[in-house]
């Protein structure tokens, strides 16, 4: 597990992809457009570290219970990606993978305008290279696409990880 030690350069923050059911399907968050910090975006449930969590998959579970109403054990933790960083708000993101039987009812806050369950596999296959010029940077980019959301940035890179891991055992 990452060590949560904040710097001035980076804010630290963790996400939870949960994958449930026998067709593997994730839970992603579209944010409400009035917020400060990525307004609108299609997200991962997650935020900010705080002092008073033990380690980065504290955050990730908090920040889950805090957003959707629902609480995930240690155990279900299956992996984490490579951290990512966000190019506007500086944010490193850690993402913590759990697998779930199913998911029960969702208690979004006021974090969350909707919850998206999404077909896993069926997303991977929409994998675009990000070609907006508001999105260039030195990093590569790219964008997912789900009925009529764009998943792009942060998560759209943590999304291309899942694709590789899965391309490399011939699942997509």
């Amino acid at each position: 597990m990452p060590e949560a030690q904040n710097d001035s350069k980076n804010k630290l923050a963790a996400v939870l992809i949960m994958f449930y059911g026998t067709k593997p399907t994730i839970i992603m968050t579209e944010r409400p457009k009035n917020m400060n910090h990525h307004a609108g975006e299609i997200s991962f449930p997650g935020g900010t570290w705080q002092e008073d969590d033990r380690d980065l998959l504290d955050t990730a579970i908090r920040e889950t219970k805090e957003e959707l109403g629902i609480e995930i054990s240690r155990n279900a933790i299956i992996g984490q990606l490579q951290p990512v960083t966000t190019l506007n708000s500086g944010f490193t993101i850690t993402a913590f993978i759990a697998f779930l039987d199913d998911i029960p009812s969702l208690v979004p806050n006021s974090e969350i305008e909707s919850v998206l369950k999404i077909p896993l596999l069926e997303l991977l296959k929409t994998m675009k290279d990000d070609t907006d010029p508001d999105h260039k940077s030195i990093q590569e980019m790219y964008t997912f696409r789900f009925q009529d959301y764009l998943i792009w940035g942060a998560s759209a890179r943590m999304l291309k990880q899942i694709f590789t891991k899965l391309s490399v055992v011939g699942l997509v």
